[in-house]
């Protein structure tokens, strides 16, 4: 099954006007900063925890 045929004469000397003022301005909202957290427990105690909580499922 086709899409039809594909004619370069049609894409071909195509001009389009575009207006830059439109555009998304991506580092409008950029932050430099720290992020961090406390854990309350040691490794071992949550997956300890992951255990419990995958055994309450089965």
């Amino acid at each position: 099954m086709g899409f039809g045929s594909y004619d370069e004469s049609e894409q071909k000397d195509q001009n389009v006007d575009t207006d830059d003022s439109d555009g998304v301005a991506v580092h409008e909202n950029d932050h430099d900063g720290d992020v961090s957290f406390e854990m309350e427990g040691s490794t071992s105690d949550l997956v300890d925890k992951l255990g419990e909580m995958k055994d309450e499922e089965s």
